[in-house]
């Protein structure tokens, strides 16, 4: 039934956790926030980071423009590394390859962030390309990206499915007429995913290859 499969990246093929929060509280500090609680931070994976600084913090354009950039000069010499790939997706990767089908990455982290972390874990080989957001902002939001991708890369809208484990994820996929399968093991919860109105649902990474016809 689907040929493509566009992935979102942090919560879907990797968890990112550590790395982000720590440039998060890295950025609150630079900004004279004092944050001790790291599991609220756990709302900025996911959507874009500009949009989570005014929404989580109340700062206006200004100020979340300056705690993005402090959030990249922590993740871009540390935070980026500080990331795992979840157990079995290479393996759920290689089984849909081999199927034929077609990977792409669709992310709303910046596109040169996007292609390090995936080469660094050695999964970039399983994807046709990989599309990312902008370091200048000018392409951040999930259905931005998404639209993106399929022009950049030609890809039909049928046949073509969105995975990812946020709303932004699925809500984009509809804005752009695609289906859309949520994972549960990454951030967003069942009844979130559910809401925004995803079309599957995947509770592991090894079921992917099943869940996906």
């Amino acid at each position: 039934m689907f040929e493509t499969l566009l992935f979102d990246l942090d919560g879907t093929l990797t968890n990112p956790f550590e790395g982000i929060t720590n440039a998060i509280l890295y950025a609150l500090g630079e900004m004279g926030i004092h944050e001790t609680d790291r599991q609220k931070l756990t709302a900025f994976i996911g959507p874009p980071l500009l949009q989570s600084f005014r929404e989580f913090y109340g700062l206006d354009e200004d100020d979340a423009l300056r705690a993005t950039r402090s959030f990249r000069v922590y993740y871009e010499r540390q935070g980026i590394y500080e990331n795992v790939p979840y157990e079995g997706i290479s393996q759920a990767l290689a089984a849909l390859k081999t199927r034929a089908k077609q990977l792409f990455v669709a992310t709303s982290k910046p596109e040169p962030f996007a292609v390090r972390i995936l080469e660094r874990f050695s999964l970039a080989q399983y994807f046709d390309g990989i599309a990312g957001a902008t370091l200048d902002e000018t392409r951040t939001e999930k259905a931005e990206v998404i639209a993106y991708a399929l022009e950049r890369f030609r890809i039909p809208k049928k046949g073509t499915l969105m995975i990812g484990d946020r709303k932004h994820d699925i809500l984009g996929a509809k804005q752009n007429g695609l289906d859309s399968l949520g994972v549960l093991y990454g951030f967003g919860s069942r009844e979130e995913l559910l809401a925004a109105g995803a079309d599957l649902l995947c509770e592991t990474p090894a079921r992917l290859p099943e869940v996906i016809s």
